[in-house]
């Protein structure tokens, strides 16, 4: 888990500052406190706009169980909302002695220690809490190294590039906290959940096109990413397919392409931190011409969920379902 190659780690890090919510690029005022743990903004474009690799390009760091894994961990560390998710919903939420600042969910969580950071983690910070595993979001600091120098166990879960990933992480992550059980449960209730979602969807005559906005200068997630993964399972066609270059599955559009390709579902983070809204959307300059925006088809997506690939993606499937139940009406 702590093997992995520095070139990846470097693009790699991409995914977890640009994926899902681009909270410092969400408004004027953002600061460098305004980071989801787990994704963030595309800061500057000079890297291939810090994004995903693709898929096909260059496959995602495997995860592995820690290289200790004879006796259950009772003091771990989750430096991930995603991973702290996962911890509760496994049931090994009260293993967890301290989360990351962004960890909001659940409710429990915001109850544990909540000081640390994923994205520059303190090791000195992280060992006063005497943890016996650390699990980390992407390992792009060397963290795992410094922990092992320590004799701390840690174990990495980098963001998901499929539901599958997904899967693989919570069964490892129950693997590694002796609730392989529970995690085989919550694996197989998110497989039957999404599976009957998908059926009950409505079909249409011409596949419904989708913009998925990642901040407000119009940085947008293709299929190849993880949450376009949820759009195309439907057979949305996302208008981000379209881009061209090197942008490892976010590209940049703008304005004028997004209002051509004339959407008929839009889908905007929403939340804490990034506070875009259907009717900001609407007020854009031409975008009232789009669709969506026409037919009340602007989706505000709760950012949390969004940018995280938890358990909790089942919902947010259910909202992409939802979403195109309400548009087949208007097509």
């Amino acid at each position: 888990m702590r093997s992995q190659e520095r070139h990846t780690r470097k693009k790699f890090t991409g995914v977890l500052i640009a994926l899902g919510l681009a909270v410092a690029a969400c408004g004027s005022d953002s600061d460098s406190t305004s980071e989801s743990a787990d994704t963030a903004a595309p800061a500057e474009t000079e890297v291939p706009a810090d994004t995903e690799a693709p898929v096909g390009t260059e496959a995602p760091p495997e995860t592995q169980a820690p290289a200790d894994t004879e006796a259950t961990p009772e003091r771990v560390i989750s430096l991930s909302p995603t991973h702290t998710e996962i911890m509760f919903a496994i049931g090994a939420g009260d293993q967890l002695v301290a989360v990351d600042q962004f960890s909001n969910f659940p409710a429990e969580a915001l109850d544990l220690p909540n000081e640390l950071s994923g994205f520059e983690p303190n090791i000195e910070e992280i060992a006063a809490f005497e943890p016996d595993l650390v699990l980390i979001g992407g390992d792009f600091t060397g963290l795992g190294d410094q922990l092992a120098e320590l004799g701390i166990a840690s174990w990495d879960g980098p963001a998901a590039a499929t539901i599958e990933d997904t899967y693989a992480q919570i069964e490892q992550l129950g693997a590694a906290t002796g609730h392989v059980g529970d995690a085989a449960e919550v694996v197989s209730s998110m497989q039957t959940q999404l599976a009957e979602t998908l059926a009950a969807a409505p079909a249409t005559e011409e596949p419904l096109k989708i913009y998925h906005e990642v901040d407000s200068t119009y940085f947008s997630a293709d299929s190849t990413t993880f949450i376009g993964e949820a759009y195309s399972a439907f057979g949305l066609e996302n208008i981000a397919d379209r881009a061209e270059g090197d942008n490892f599955g976010f590209p940049q559009l703008n304005a004028e392409v997004i209002i051509s390709s004339n959407p008929d579902l839009i889908f905007v983070p929403c939340g804490n931190f990034c506070t875009t809204t259907a009717d900001d959307v609407g007020a854009r300059p031409g975008w009232d011409a789009i669709s969506a925006v026409q037919n009340g088809n602007v989706i505000e997506a709760d950012e949390d969920i969004a940018s995280r690939w938890g358990p909790r993606i089942v919902e947010y499937y259910a909202a992409v379902a939802a979403a195109i139940q309400q548009a087949a009406v208007a097509v």
